[in-house]
């Protein structure tokens, strides 16, 4: 290590620094001052962000070229340091209203941030699953941070049980890979192949388990038996994080990886995330159907989604269409946790204590009585199917866009067909809101508040501008291959 290796993991290195710095400065605070620690920790937050996007950055490795700062990791940085700070205005007045405040919470979550950080920045598979476990040990606990709650217990329980085991796969695969190669870099693992020194059975083998671990992590069919019960159980602010943070995180080790170490993986690897695309696509989609409990209902969604975003790894042996599939994942990551974030800001105003107000009907009458709030939820469900003007329909485009590139028509057309399948249960959503009566109880919180209202409209107009959006992601890309 040398002062170079600082300079270039600076904001990654002030982020941990602050985040133990807190530990200590939460053990002198008074508890009528713990509220000084969430101001602590956004500010933590934006300090990062400014340091990873102000400056001008060239494209650089540090520790021995087992850590990459490029446009990929810079962007996908920026979407978890913002993801964090909407984690934390959901979450300041929903713990207090549910009894479950605790500083430890704020604290956790910037520990679980470094860890999706530190995913987007590995160029190394040693990295990768260090920064697998750094994300996931903190949302464990997250889970269960309502102590009171059975079913938050419970969710953080299966939660740490199947991520354990997912895990597992994740370093055997690396054993693997490196008994194939006798390396754990990326750029290592593909010298190997081109000198001909790589077992490539052995390889595809290591490949192979690798995709089932961060599958796990992405919630793609068939690892996802434990999205819905989690996602039920968990604090909806933590559940809210989690969709978008945790998977967004898989989903960069996955695209890193697979630029980075496994082209040559193309011929055994691509019918098996073809499969795991269309399967979780349809599996997503079609039980959503059933659900009649919201945080239910956006899991499954959030299955569905992940199986999108699949789509765009399926031609990464394709050199052509490989940076277009991973900026198209990349602006749909961004879609994604916008409408997402929107969708769950609505869920926790309507939430009361003892898991009440999460039924389908108790949104019915939304939208006589609270007009504002049921129109910002409709642009979410709408964003959600891919219908104009929304953000969703704009990140679709650029996916099935890439995907028909790449000659998978038939993938393509899941898609499209599956895209059809969830308008029935999010526009049921909207009929409940506009069409039944009902008296539901909303909890009118100005952090909640200025969340929905800022999703919604960053919704709509980001896809009428999703230019600059999808040329910065586009960018982001260009040095990862």
């Amino acid at each position: 290590m040398n002062l170079f290796d600082l300079l270039a993991t600076l904001p990654l290195i002030v982020l941990v620094a602050w985040a133990i710095l807190l530990i200590l400065v939460d053990l002198f605070l008074p508890k009528g001052r713990k509220s000084w620690l969430v101001i602590l920790a956004a500010l933590g937050l934006v300090v990062t962000l400014l340091l990873w996007v102000v400056p001008s950055r060239q494209d650089y490795s540090a520790f021995s070229g087992m850590i990459m700062v490029d446009g990929f990791s810079i962007f996908l940085s920026a979407l978890f340091l913002i993801s964090g700070l909407v984690a934390i205005a959901l979450s300041y007045d929903y713990l207090k209203r549910m009894g479950i405040d605790r500083s430890e919470y704020y604290i956790l979550m910037l520990f679980s941030i470094i860890g999706m950080m530190l995913m987007a920045m590995a160029a190394d598979l040693i990295v990768v699953f260090l920064a697998l476990e750094l994300l996931s040990i903190p949302l464990y606990v997250m889970a269960g941070i309502a102590r009171s709650w059975l079913s938050s217990e419970e969710s953080a329980l299966k939660y740490f049980l199947l991520g354990s085991f997912a895990g597992g796969f994740v370093v055997y695969g690396v054993a693997l890979v490196f008994g194939a190669s006798r390396t754990t870099s990326l750029t290592g693992v593909i010298a190997a192949v081109n000198a001909g020194t790589a077992n490539l059975q052995l390889l595809s083998v290591g490949g192979a388990l690798i995709l089932i671990g961060l599958g796990f992590k992405v919630a793609a069919v068939p690892f996802h038996m434990w999205t819905p019960d989690v996602y039920q159980g968990a604090p909806s602010p933590v559940t809210a994080f989690m969709a978008v943070g945790a998977k967004a995180g898989g989903f960069a080790a996955l695209l890193r990886v697979f630029a980075g170490a496994f082209p040559s993986l193309v011929a055994d690897l691509t019918p098996v995330i073809w499969a795991l695309a269309a399967l979780t696509m349809t599996l997503g989609n079609v039980v959503a159907i059933a659900q009649s409990n919201i945080k239910r209902l956006l899991a499954y969604s959030s299955i569905a989604h992940a199986g999108y975003i699949l789509m765009a790894l399926v031609p990464f042996g394709n050199k052509e269409v490989w940076p277009d599939a991973v900026a198209s994942a990349l602006f749909y990551l961004v879609a994604y946790a916008v409408t997402s974030f929107g969708a769950w800001a609505v869920v926790i105003a309507l939430e009361r204590a003892e898991a009440k107000g999460l039924a389908l009907d108790d949104y019915a009458g939304l939208g006589r009585k609270y007009p504002a709030l049921a129109a910002a939820m409709a642009i979410f469900m709408l964003s959600f199917t891919g219908v104009p003007p929304t953000l969703g329909f704009i990140g679709k485009f650029y996916l099935f866009r890439t995907v028909l590139e790449g000659g998978f028509v038939g993938l393509a057309i899941i898609g499209v067909l599956t895209s059809l399948v969830s308008a029935y249960y999010y526009l049921r959503v909207v009929v409940i809101m506009y069409m039944r009566d009902g008296e539901p109880q909303v909890h009118s919180e100005r952090w909640v508040n200025l969340t929905v209202g800022v999703s919604a409209v960053a919704t709509v107009v980001l896809s009428i501008f999703s230019a600059p959006l999808f040329t910065w992601a586009s960018r982001a890309v260009l040095n990862l291959f």
